[in-house]
This record gives C-alpha cells, sequence and structure tokens, in this order.
C-alpha cells in the first residue's frame, strides 16, 4: 500500500512529473490535497534556503513526510541570473512569457549562452531534513521554440540536443531533466531507508 508524500507545490506540470517517478510507491498529494492553501513564502537568496522553508512549513502543518524543490535558471553570462529569482525574474506577477522576454532581451547579441538549470529537494522524512541536488546544462536558444513544458522550456536547449525542453515530449525532458536528476537522488536515499527498515524487521 502506497503511503502519502505531501509535495509542497500545487504546480499541476510539476506533480505530474513526479508522479511519473514515485507514483507506484507513494501517494504524492499536492499542498492543496494536504489541506494547506496559504502561500509559501519564499523570501531567501539561495535555492536550498528557500527549499527548506517551503518544507519545513508543510511539516510543521501536516506532520506528514514532505518534500519541497526550489528550481533555478543560471546563466553564465549574466552572472547566474535569473538564479533563486527565475519565477520572479520580470516582477512578483511576471508571466513565464515576461520572464523569457527578459532573459532574451538581456542576452540579444551575446555570444556566451551557457546555462544550467538546479533544482535542489528537501525532504522532511520523520522530521529529518535531507537536502538532494540535480543539475542539467545546457544553452539558452535565440527564440523560444516548442509550445510543451513551462517556464524557460521554450528558450533552453539540453547539452546534446538540438531541441528545447518545450519541443520534447514528457519522457524526453525527464531523461535529461534537473529536477529528474534530484528525484533519482531523492529515490537513491528512499532506497537506501527502506534496505534499512527490511534489515531491521528480519532481525
Amino acid at each position: 500500500m502506497s503511503q502519502p508524500l505531501v509535495f509542497a507545490t500545487n504546480n499541476a506540470h510539476k506533480v505530474q512529473e513526479i508522479r511519473r517517478q514515485l507514483g507506484g510507491d507513494f501517494e504524492i498529494m499536492t499542498m492543496r490535497e494536504a489541506g494547506i492553501e496559504a502561500d509559501i513564502p519564499e523570501p531567501h537568496d539561495t535555492l536550498e534556503a528557500n527549499a527548506s522553508e517551503k518544507s519545513g512549513y508543510v511539516w510543521r502543518q501536516t506532520g506528514l513526510n514532505c518534500f519541497s524543490e526550489d528550481t533555478g535558471l543560471e546563466v553564465e553570462a549574466l552572472d547566474g541570473e535569473p538564479g533563486v529569482r527565475s519565477a520572479r525574474f520580470a516582477g512578483e506577477q511576471a508571466s513565464h512569457a515576461d520572464n523569457v522576454a527578459l532573459l532574451l532581451k538581456l542576452m540579444n547579441g551575446m555570444a556566451n549562452r551557457k546555462a544550467r538549470f538546479r533544482t535542489i529537494i528537501s525532504l522532511r522524512w520523520n522530521g529529518e531534513e535531507t537536502l538532494f541536488e540535480g543539475v542539467c546544462n545546457g544553452t539558452i536558444a535565440e527564440a523560444p521554440q516548442g509550445a510543451g513544458g513551462f517556464g524557460y522550456d521554450p528558450v533552453f536547449l539540453p547539452e546534446n540536443d538540438k531541441r528545447t525542453f518545450a519541443e520534447m515530449p514528457l519522457e524526453a525532458k525527464i531523461g535529461y531533466s534537473h529536477r529528474a536528476k534530484a528525484m533519482h537522488a531523492l529515490l537513491d536515499f528512499f532506497e537506501r531507508v527502506c534496505q534499512i527498515v527490511l534489515f531491521s524487521l528480519l532481525c
């Protein structure tokens, strides 16, 4: 029987990706499904601190095992920007399209288009916090390409592929995804924990 695990988000795209990877072993719940309607603030200047803020809030409110993630697009020529401000790059109420437009404007004419997506996952398992990281290197396209995905997906070209994330089917994107890499580290953790629990039961 699967056990509840709260994902500290209400973003349908993110939940879809995570349920593909963990849905067999866990009942993945959104914050809303766990009874949390509040928007958790992300006031910090690092991905790690913001992820920790969100998972800590959900744990304190529900007492359920939970995890959160914070993701940033880090562009080399922009000194790592937008980074932790990726979702609010063009302003607090900015749309995905607004953020992409500002990024392309700032990078207009730049030869160095190296960038990376970086995800930090904060897991609260029985109250103890563990952090996991996933990175996907790539470049920024000259113009948006593709209609899928979300966020900066239309302008991010992962290494060794000519398609943006927005041009890929979900399964292909997961093969490259920073979020998927962080999730694989989380899965490794669960495997180790399960082995320890199984060993203790056998003893």
